[in-house]
């Protein structure tokens, strides 16, 4: 049996989105660590984003996405995976959402999961669409949901609810990456 694997924020390996405890202290130890190596960390308000329009504008405003983003699901994919193209680290980033209790009852929790765990997969294994290599640098790219009030394990159904997402819960925090069927090399083993 190989040695148990931690959650990252610094590294390229799922999962690919946490929700957790605003005052977890492995937050703030990750996001050192990921300053650390260079990387950047990115903060949202959860309570900023009640429908998608808000979550595709949120996002382009804290993330400068270029003038082109076309304000949907499949758009915010690519700017979110394809940093580097218009001036983002490849180093490594990471995207907080605080207070993030307020997309408990979001009809779109899931496919916002699973849209922020497509964009992950594909900038951390530098893969297309297709699960075929791109001629670009990967990059560590994670998401984490911080919880002000709610129990992470609260978030399970809805977050499973995502199209081809798997959730895990780690030490009281859910973890959200891609199934493998689907998604190639995506969901490697899952820490305990």
């Amino acid at each position: 049996m190989g040695a148990v694997r931690t959650l990252t924020l610094a590294e390229r390996r799922p999962p690919w989105v946490v929700l957790a405890r605003r005052d977890d202290p492995w937050v703030t130890a990750e996001t050192v660590a990921l300053r650390a190596r260079g990387g950047q960390v990115f903060r949202l308000d959860g309570r900023q984003l009640p429908d998608p329009d808000a979550v595709f504008t949120s996002f382009a405003r804290a993330l400068s996405f270029p003038g082109h983003f076309g304000h949907n699901w499949d758009a915010l994919v690519d700017c979110l995976h394809d940093r580097h193209g218009h001036g983002g680290s490849t180093q490594g980033v990471a995207v907080l959402v605080d207070h993030a209790d307020a997309l408990g009852h979001a009809d779109f929790l899931g496919l916002f999961v699973s849209v922020l765990c497509q964009a992950a997969w594909q900038a951390n294994l530098r893969l297309d669409a297709d699960g075929l290599p791109q001629d670009l640098p990967a990059f560590a790219l994670h998401f984490v949901l911080l919880l002000d009030d709610t129990a992470p394990a609260a978030f399970a159904v809805a977050v499973a609810g995502g199209m081809d997402v798997r959730v895990a819960l780690d030490e009281g925090r859910l973890t959200a990456t891609l199934t493998a069927e689907d998604w190639p090399a995506a969901a490697g083993p899952v820490a305990r």
